[in-house]
């Protein structure tokens, strides 16, 4: 297995964090007047671009020419 493909186990955690309702069906903690429910998945849309911005410059070949 090469380095790299280590990466790709990454991009489980916004799965996990998106598919387990269990952790973020609730009203509280508020933020800013947001219940939890809807903060909580709009954070994971930034996290899951961090995510993958990590795992495409990780995994990128580099053709220097």
């Amino acid at each position: 297995m090469k380095r790299t493909h280590a990466w790709y186990a990454l991009l489980i955690l916004p799965v996990a964090g998106a598919l387990l309702p269990g952790i973020y069906n609730r009203v509280e903690p508020a933020l800013f007047g947001l219940p939890f429910f809807y903060w909580y998945q709009l954070a994971w849309v930034v996290a899951t671009s961090l995510v993958l911005a990590a795992v495409v410059l990780a995994t990128h070949e580099r053709n220097d020419v």
